[in-house]
Formats: structure tokens, sequence, C-alpha cells
């Protein structure tokens, strides 16, 4: 069981544990400020550096060297006189920068001087028929198992989709001995055209390198499709297969146990938009990013974004994010110290961005499903219950749950969100922009009811409830 914070208020309070929540922990705290570093998982990494102390995989070869050098950005933070909580999940963040922290099945509230935000991303939603089945896991998930676990699929197996990720975790799964029987790559033949002008960017930067031994290391040892079109999820009760067609006509059905599913990450933006921070619509990245000055700092003051919650911009980009928002918050509360200028090092670690963002945006048909493809799994419902509903009068999101409930289930719209913007903006003939987002409050992940009844009571709350 995790420890409770020691203390009512800190200067910093950083949440999430990945490279942006370890950088911005080691400079604040190494600046002498009070910091508290809150995360979900039982130990530091966040996806990217996943159970990086814990992990049974201990060959570095296996997991590669970006993932191992995610051990000296935790120590440092781990050493630099930062509180550390694990186990601890931010169910609340107002304007006040006082934050709703769940520890060992109890609550309290903290307040903060400043806050940064370092939450990351999550997969983007990838609605196919027969994505529920049981057998159907995002790359993420086999990922975190495989980290944490040291697990990796032994039955008939398919991945299908496409992004940096999907090739890293093949080439992972085949390193430990895992099974892969063929990868069915979702790339749009158009995006190879429309990501030429800025080809040169990537060549010259170190994703490059990396990108293409990855890539050759796993077609030396898995069949791949390219230009698949259509996919779906084949099974009664359980996945058996997995049917798809290609641009050139090719239909053909595979059989399988595994199906793992990736069309590239997004911006966890729940807290941050349940907080009100102001987000916008990214038409490059087709998702919500927050309004953000250069220093990482939001629409509310004194609350900051780090890493791909900022927007999506890889674990080196993450770092300088970090360092960036702790560096801001150091002058905000120290304004005699000394701090460094990373805007330059940012820049390099985005050179390759725009070219990945173009050549992985997913195509629409993955994005916006139809007919009885299940759009929110909470409450099992379809695309053509959103449909249904945009014809009697549903404008967004929010009047969506009214008629259908989609979003209120315990995911919160993360699996959802993007998904019902989309297709209720091309049902309607607007843009995701002007159709919204789902209207978030505390508590933005599920806790108990004991711990809200077990939160400390002001005098005036208790009043209020009395006159009431």
């Amino acid at each position: 069981m995790s420890a409770a914070p020691k203390h009512d208020e800190y200067d910093v309070v950083v949440i999430g544990a990945g490279p942006a929540g370890l950088a911005a922990t080691a400079a604040t705290a190494g600046a002498g400020l009070s910091t508290l570093l809150l995360d979900e998982n039982a130990g530091p990494g966040g996806q990217v550096w996943r159970a990086i102390h814990a992990t049974p995989v201990k060959r570095e070869a296996l997991l590669g060297t970006d993932y191992w050098s995610g051990a000296e950005i935790a120590k440092a933070a781990e050493t630099s006189g930062a509180e550390i909580i694990p186990r601890a999940t931010v169910w609340s963040l107002d304007r006040h920068l006082e934050l709703g922290v769940s520890i060992g099945g109890g609550s309290a509230f903290i307040k903060a001087r400043r806050v940064i935000i370092a939450t990351g991303a999550q997969e983007r939603p990838f609605p196919i028929q027969g994505w529920t089945l049981p057998g159907v896991m995002t790359a993420g998930a086999a990922q975190t198992m495989l980290k944490s676990s040291g697990l990796v699929p032994d039955g008939p197996t398919v991945i299908a989709g496409q992004g940096p990720l999907l090739w890293l975790l093949a080439a992972q799964i085949l390193r430990l001995g895992g099974r892969i029987d063929r990868i069915l790559d979702t790339t749009p033949r158009a995006n190879y055209i429309a990501a030429l002008p800025h080809a040169f960017a990537f060549l010259t930067s170190p994703y490059f390198g990396k990108g293409l031994a990855m890539m050759r290391e796993v077609r030396a040892k898995v069949r791949i499709t390219s230009g698949v079109t259509e996919l779906v999820a084949e099974g009664d009760g359980e996945l058996s297969a997995v049917s798809y067609a290609t641009a050139g006509g090719k239909r053909e059905t595979l059989a399988a146990e595994l199906l793992l599913l990736h069309q590239g990450v997004v911006p966890n933006v729940n807290l941050a938009m349940a907080a009100g921070v102001e987000h916008r619509w990214n038409e490059l990245q087709l998702c919500w990013t927050p309004v953000l000055d250069a220093l990482g700092n939001s629409s509310i003051p004194g609350i900051a974004i780090a890493g791909d919650g900022a927007g999506i911009g890889g674990a080196q980009a993450a770092l300088w994010r970090g360092r960036i928002a702790a560096a801001s918050a150091i002058k905000a509360l120290r304004p005699q110290a000394q701090v460094l200028d990373h805007s330059a090092q940012l820049k390099r670690a985005e050179r390759a961005r725009a070219f990945l963002d173009v050549l992985f945006q997913p195509a629409k048909q993955f994005r916006i499903p139809q007919g009885d493809t299940i759009v929110c799994r909470c409450e099992e419902i379809t695309a053509r219950d959103v449909l249904d509903s945009v014809a009697i009068g549903a404008t967004g999101p929010n009047q969506l749950k009214a008629y259908r409930r989609t979003g209120m289930g315990p995911c919160q719209g993360r699996l959802c969100g993007l998904t019902v913007t989309e297709l209720m903006a091309q049902a309607r003939g607007k843009t995701p922009q002007e159709i919204g987002y789902y209207r978030l409050r505390a508590p933005v992940k599920p806790i108990m009811l004991s711990e809200l009844a077990g939160l400390p009571k002001t005098e005036e709350a208790t009043k209020a409830v009395v006159r009431g």
C-alpha cells in the first residue's frame, strides 16, 4: 500500500511518472522546490519505460536501448529529493490548483502552487466490427504485458494497424520468441505521397535509421500485407479469425486467437479538460490538444502540460517538454533562479514529427465506423445508434449522453470520445471543433463512494448542507 502525502501543500505537483513527469520532477526538486510526483502505476516509467525497475526482461537487446535509457531518468527523479507516490490516482484538479487523490483506498485533497500534468498518451480508438471480442487487444496492452511480465503470444496472432509502436511491439515480441502470423498494415497509400514534403527532416533525424532497421528486422520474419482498407474481427463469443481486404481487391480470412490493434496514440486529455484547460481540435493529429504557450503553460494560471499530453511528440520530446515546464515553474516560484533554455533541444527532438503525423494519419474508415459496429464499449452503443440520435436532435457529444449514455461509463469517454466527435461531425456536416467533446467533470477516474464520504469536511461545507 502506498503512503499518503506527507504534506497538504507543495510548491509543485507533477502528475504522471513517464518521461515528461520524471524529467520535470528531477528539475523542480533539484531546484529546491517541494515536489510531489503522483503516478497510477506500481513504479516509474509510464508506458514508454513501463516496469523499468521490475521488468523480468533483463537482456538489453530484447527491449532496446531506448527503453533502458529510462533507468537513468527515473533514478534522477528518485534521488532528487522529491516525494514520489506510486499507485496514486488523481481524480480531480480545479482552477485553484487543488487536487483530489486516491491512494490505498482513501482520498485526500492536496494544494499546489504549480501543477505539471504529464499524463501522456493513450491509444487512439480503433472501432472495427468485432473489436470487443475476447482475444482482441490493443498493441499498448500487449506491450504492457510484455514489459511487466515478459508475456508474448504463442498462438495464432495477427497485428493490424499502423504507426511506430506497431513495428516496435512486433520487433520486441519476435525477440522474446513470440509468435506473429501476419501484420496487416492499414497505412493509406496516399499518405506516402502526402508525407514527401517532410521527408528530408525525417531522413536526417535519428528516427530514420532506427525505424528502418526495426522494420527490416520484422519483415525478415513476418509476412506483411500492405494497403489494408477493410478489417473485421470474427468469432462466436471469442476471436477465431480476422478478415481483411486491400485496396487492390484482395480478400482473405486468417485464423487467429489474438488480434492486436493499433493506429497511433493521442493525448490523454481527460484530467486537463475536467480542470477547464482550453483545448483545440488538431487537424494534423486528428485529436484534441491543449492550447499552450511555448513553456507549456495552459489557459489556467499555474497549470502546465508536458509530454504527449501536450500533443504527440515521442519520448525524447516529452523529456524536453518536461524540463521546459519545470523551468517555467521554477522561474515563477523563484524569480531569482537561473534556468536553462531547452527550446533548441525540443526542436531537434520534434524534427521528424510532421513526417510521422502525415504518414501515419489513420484512414477515415478506421476512425468513423458504420452500422452495428460498437462505438461506446461501456454502454454498447453502435454507430447506427449515434446516427439515429443525431437524426432526432442530438447536436453534440454532451447531448448524446442524454440520448444514449455514451461517455458515461468507467472509461469516461477515453475509448469513444474521438469516434463520437468525428462521427457526429460527419453526420451534421460540421467540423470536430464545432461539434466539441464531452464535458468532463470530477471524478475523472472511478473511485469508491466511501472515499468521497471520508474526505475532510469544512465547517462551511457542513453548514451549507444543513441549510439545504
